[in-house]
C-alpha cells in the first residue's frame, strides 16, 4: 500500500508540474555561468524539475546503497559469532546487560 501511495503521488505531482510548464510557454532570458540566452519558460521548468529529481534520486540511492552495504556487513559478522548476538545477553546499544536488581524488603520505605 505504502508503495502504491508514492506512485500516485509522483504522477499527481508530475501532472501539476506539467499543466503548469504548459501554461508558462512564453521565452524568457536565461543567464548562465558562461553567457546568455532567451529560452522557453516550459523547458526550464521541465529542465529544472528534472535535474532536482535527479539530485534527490541519486542521494536516495547513496544512502539506500551504503545501508545496503552495512546491513550485509552486520548479518556477516552475526553469522560468524552466533552467540555473540543473543537477545538474552546484548542490548541494542551492544553493551551486556546487567542483571535486574530485586530490591530487598529491608530497604523499602513504608
Amino acid at each position: 500500500m505504502k508503495g502504491q501511495s508514492y506512485l500516485i503521488l509522483a504522477f499527481i505531482f508530475a501532472l501539476v508540474i506539467a499543466i503548469f510548464a504548459v501554461i508558462n510557454v512564453d521565452p524568457v532570458q536565461v543567464n548562465y555561468l558562461f553567457g546568455s540566452g532567451e529560452a522557453p519558460l516550459i523547458l526550464v521548468i521541465l529542465i529544472s524539475v528534472l535535474l532536482g529529481g535527479l539530485a534527490t534520486a541519486s542521494v536516495g540511492a547513496l544512502r539506500y546503497y551504503k545501508l545496503k552495504r552495512e546491513n550485509s556487513r552486520l548479518k556477516s559478522e552475526a553469522a560468524s559469532s552466533p552467540d555473540r548476538f543473543t537477545e538474552e545477553n546484548v542490548n541494542v546499544s551492544g553493551e551486556k546487560e546487567a542483571a535486574p536488581e530485586e530490591e530487598s524488603s529491608s530497604s523499602k520505605v513504608t
